[in-house]
């Protein structure tokens, strides 16, 4: 059997393991939303929160840049009425380059881990490269270089220093949890010398 996380879970999930999760909330109505406004500083993104669906941005599902109360109310209100709604998710603006990084469990070769950019249209641009777990670090450093991204990281003067750890921290979560059977990562987003994780998706195995 498969156990796919909420968002919410896999955040949490990630955050207790060391990672670095934006500062978020769930919330499940309207006034959850004031709540969240005393806690979390604006501009926000809020996000549909779903076991029943994957891929939020394609029905609609992320609001970006909602800079007051008002704004709030009515991204809830509209998130709400999305069919398979559970929760929406709200959390801090950060901007920076978007990541992808994640792992594939397969019958072949075991777990796999993969690096790319990341964002709504890593589908479409395919700009990713592959490692079968374990690796070193130096194979790991290769495997970034091997990416169109990672010139865009050095033309905008990324330190590649925050996506290694990230990716080594991954690595050991696969051998302290090997019943992981999918984890993705999209966006890590990167700005300077900082990373944090906006969106995660995790499959287990039970």
């Amino acid at each position: 059997m498969q156990k796919t996380l909420t968002e919410k879970e896999a955040e949490n999930f990630l955050e207790k393991e060391g990672f670095k999760v934006i500062k978020r909330a769930s919330i499940k109505s309207s006034e959850e939303v004031k709540t969240a406004a005393k806690t979390i500083k604006f501009p926000w993104a809020m996000k549909l929160s779903s076991t029943k669906i994957a891929h939020k941005a394609k029905v609609g599902g992320v609001i970006l840049d909602i800079n007051n109360s008002m704004s709030a109310q009515e991204a809830f209100d509209k998130l709400s009425k999305i069919e398979g709604f559970e929760e929406a998710i709200v959390q801090e603006m950060f901007s920076g380059e978007e990541a992808i990084i994640g792992i594939k469990k397969t019958p072949e070769f075991g777990h796999i881990i993969l690096f790319g950019h990341g964002g709504i249209n890593v589908e479409k641009e395919k700009d990713v490269s592959f490692r079968v777990l374990p690796t070193t670090k130096k194979e790991l450093k290769e495997m970034i270089k091997e990416t169109k991204f990672y010139k865009i990281l050095e033309e905008k003067d990324v330190t590649l220093e925050e996506i290694e750890k990230n990716i080594d921290k991954i690595q050991s979560l696969v051998k302290k949890h090997p019943n992981i059977i999918e984890l993705d990562i999209n966006p890590l987003t990167i700005s300077k010398n900082k990373a944090k994780v906006i969106d995660a998706r995790i499959v287990l195995e039970e």
